[in-house]
């Protein structure tokens, strides 16, 4: 049976998460209808990774499953027909071999948070990037997110509701730059928790705002208690950017 990556993008203001759940559409629903309207077939869709109600894909990798090979371009334009009106593109469809799966043979996981120091409201924006109406200090947040590179206990930095059998993680690397007017927070991991992200940046806004110092960083991850963490960030500036695979195993 053929075995196809599809890379999506979506805004995921209308979603309730990537996942099917019964309060609300998701992302995986919209898809797998998209699937069944192209082929007639019922498969699920498989992804590298869950993403929130309201939080958004720039690079999300699907595998589905079909029972006859089909020209990729054929896949892409065919779901994306079938995906309207919904805000959901497949950008990219991959012919890959059937024991390469979408969540488990991920190697490393990315995501961007973006923020903006302004003052005006958001027009173009809205829902896009977190706000903030005073300036951040960037080189302040750098010292604090060095505090979160590497193999650590991240109890602080998880929901209560995680479900994630350890609390131990290693983050690759936390990188936080200036891209035009915004600041671009963006995390590296083989895994994450839930809510681990917006946590940092949560955490690292009060750094970069000046009202923690980047040591207590430190404290607050030494802690291993979630009331440590700062406050999360809102799931409209986080996108799940992009998600790495063996080379070998991807046409």
């Amino acid at each position: 049976m053929p075995r196809y990556f599809l890379t999506i993008e979506y805004d995921g203001t209308p979603f309730v998460g990537w996942q099917t759940q019964e309060n609300g559409p998701s992302v995986q629903d919209a898809l797998e209808r998209a699937v069944k309207g192209f082929s007639g077939e019922d498969t699920k869709a498989v992804a590298a990774g869950r993403t929130d109600t309201g939080v958004h894909a720039l690079g999300m990798v699907i595998h589905i499953d079909l029972s006859k090979e089909y020209p990729l371009d054929t896949i892409r334009d065919a779901l994306n027909y079938h995906l309207k009106p919904n805000p959901i593109a497949v950008i990219l469809v991959q012919a890959v071999p059937d024991d390469l799966h979408a969540r488990f043979s991920c190697l490393r996981r990315h995501y961007l948070y973006r923020l903006q120091s302004r003052r005006a409201p958001f027009v173009l924006h809205l829902k896009r990037s977190w706000r903030r109406n005073y300036p951040l200090d960037i080189d302040a947040m750098r010292k604090g997110a060095a505090h979160l590179i590497g193999h650590h206990d991240f109890t602080t930095f998880r929901s209560t509701h995680c479900q994630g059998l350890s609390p131990v993680k290693t983050v690759d690397e936390i990188t936080i730059e200036k891209v035009d007017d915004e600041i671009h927070l963006r995390c590296v991991a083989k895994s994450f928790l839930h809510n681990q992200v917006r946590s940092f940046v949560g955490t690292l806004e009060m750094v970069g705002a000046g009202k923690w110092a980047p040591d207590r960083v430190k404290e607050a991850l030494e802690a291993r208690n979630r009331a440590a963490c700062g406050p999360v960030a809102p799931a409209h500036g986080l996108y799940f950017q992009q998600a790495d695979y063996p080379a070998d195993k991807i046409n």
